[in-house]
């Protein structure tokens, strides 16, 4: 997709996301054959559930029509949530992660190598995050700086509790 495109299509759905309390986390345009394909990722800070999905892809496809902004030719918009195993690149995807267990890959500056912790809290700065014992030991905790990371992802846990499990 060019800039220009992608400049434009952000310009023109941000105000639609954001009207309904979501942030617009990425937008790919590609083929599919003849037809183009627009896949539009947005999240929340509470999740997005499947009707505000199809809630957005709706109001996406009326304000589309009205535009030229994916040319003359058929296409299909995808409107979804991130996958679970979407890279972490923005402080919001830190903060959303709190509580979930993540692998860091760290830079060679600090290291290099990869650590598995739990995210405890995210500031501007960094991380503290809580490493979990082995064999019985005790979890460990572990100051890590935005500045250490060079890829960050979340694990995912089969036999984890949810927020909701945990307060009830």
């Amino acid at each position: 997709m060019s800039t220009t495109q992608s400049e434009r299509l952000r310009g023109l759905l941000e105000p639609l996301v954001h009207a309904k309390d979501l942030d617009l986390e990425e937008i790919e345009v590609s083929r599919a054959g003849r037809r183009g394909l627009l896949r539009v990722i947005v999240d929340s800070d509470e999740g997005v559930e499947l009707d505000a999905c199809a809630e957005l892809s709706r109001v996406i496809s009326e304000k589309l029509d009205e535009t030229d902004a994916m040319g003359e030719g058929e296409y299909v918009l995808e409107v979804s949530s991130p996958g679970a195993d979407r890279p972490l690149t923005q402080h919001r995807h830190y903060v959303r992660a709190t509580g979930r267990l993540v692998k860091l890959q760290l830079t060679p500056e600090a290291g290099g190598g990869e650590v598995v912790t739990r995210i405890v809290a995210v500031d501007e700065d960094g991380l503290d995050t809580e490493v979990p014992g082995v064999k019985g030991r005790k979890a460990t905790a572990r100051r890590v700086e935005f500045a250490e990371i060079a890829k960050a992802r979340v694990e995912i846990e089969f036999n984890r509790k949810d927020k909701k499990e945990e307060e009830a």
